[in-house]
């Protein structure tokens, strides 16, 4: 790193991928920086610098010392041991910096206390909350919240008819009357681990949703005036079910809402959507199949008269960006199961190219990747009337 391109991060001061330290005091406090990095999208360590920002420097001794520490935190103290880590002495001003590069990691990391660390903004944060672990740990492809057992659930929690149409569609199979075979055919398909069943075999063919899994639905809002904070609004509906169920029930909650616009038609016509179906349907589909399930909170589904909100749990998964998605690039997705049996139950061809679909058909969506807020917006703004 050259002395113009160190100078301009210190100007920018500490960000969510660089730490200034004076000095290092204890291996302790080393190895919780290294892991909340490791965990979170990689980033650097400035040894010589305070956090104001001045550079005091490490003479020869004091950083041969350092660097010797960084090595030994990194491979005794983080747990597994950081590979992905290297050092770097910059001259700057007349004195030394040792640099930190730290990688993001492909697993999740601990410090020599057991503690999860990650990066929010310019602090590192404890992880404490289960959920929030469960959450770090899809992000790492280590578990994957649609395949967690849902406990006092059995083949009977299935609509069978809704799973044999979907397996004779998707494998030109007719599946026989016998409990043995379906079970069998469930544990193949991983929606069934031993006697009990997946949140993914309950998404997608559970018949009794709206009382096991009451978290996991759309809370639809038709509001008065373009203001959510209120206490009145027209009417508002909670929409339980399979996904499928609540894909059909949510597209015609919002479809009922809309205006059909004559344009240029005929007085008997019933003119067109103000927007185009096709918007509003891949739309629901993505939230639905992309939601995070870790996050035990519903999609809403929110109607004003000037947009449509649907506002999903979960940021958007692997690092991607509001650009990334308007752009078509695609990651491996965090519900893979879901996705992959998407296509035999609805119009669903793929991560990403729904939005695109959309925009599209109509350029006037917006999109908002709440990090902190740990949500994925979807504004379609609705024409003037």
């Amino acid at each position: 790193m050259n002395a113009v391109e160190l100078q301009e991060i210190i100007s920018l001061g500490e960000t969510s991928n660089v730490e200034f330290k004076e000095t290092i005091h204890s291996p302790n406090q080393l190895s919780s920086e290294m892991v909340a990095f490791v965990n979170s999208l990689g980033g650097k360590i400035f040894i010589g610098i305070n956090d104001d920002g001045e550079i005091k420097g490490l003479e020869g001794e004091e950083l041969k010392k350092l660097q010797d520490l960084v090595m030994n935190v990194a491979t005794n103290n983080c747990n597994p041991p950081l590979g992905s880590i290297w050092t770097e002495v910059a001259r700057l001003q007349d004195k030394n910096i040792l640099i930190v590069h730290i990688e993001k990691g492909n697993t999740l990391h601990r410090d020599n206390t057991h503690s999860v660390w990650i990066r929010i903004g310019p602090n590192k944060r404890k992880v404490i909350d289960n959920a929030e672990l469960s959450r770090l740990m899809q992000e790492k492809r280590l578990i994957y919240a649609e395949q967690q057992i849902i406990e006092n659930t059995n083949e009977d929690d299935l609509n069978l008819l809704l799973f044999k149409e979907f397996y004779q569609n998707r494998f030109d199979q007719e599946i026989p009357d016998d409990k043995n075979e379906i079970a069998r055919i469930l544990n193949n398909l991983r929606l069934l681990r031993g006697d009990k069943l997946t949140l993914a075999s309950l998404l997608l063919f559970g018949k009794n949703n709206e009382y096991i899994l009451p978290q996991f639905c759309i809370k639809a809002i038709w509001f008065h005036t373009n203001e959510f904070i209120t206490d009145k609004y027209r009417s508002s509906v909670n929409i339980y079910g399979s996904i499928l169920e609540q894909y059909n029930r949510a597209k015609d909650f919002v479809i009922s809402k809309l205006n059909f616009i004559q344009k240029d038609k005929d007085f008997n016509s019933i003119g067109d959507l103000e927007i185009p179906e096709l918007v509003i349907k891949e739309l629901l589909i993505n939230a639905l199949f992309h939601r995070d399930y870790f996050i035990e909170d519903s999609i809403k589904l929110f109607v004003f008269p000037n947009r449509i909100e649907i506002k999903n749990p979960g940021k958007l998964p692997n690092n991607l960006t509001v650009e990334d998605i308007r752009q078509g690039i695609q990651r491996r997705d965090r519900n893979i199961l879901l996705t992959s049996y998407a296509i035999d139950l609805l119009p669903y061809r793929g991560i990403g190219s729904g939005v695109l679909r959309s925009i599209k058909a109509y350029p006037h969506i917006d999109f908002e990747n709440n990090i902190e807020g740990n949500f994925f917006k979807v504004i379609i703004n609705r024409p003037e009337q």
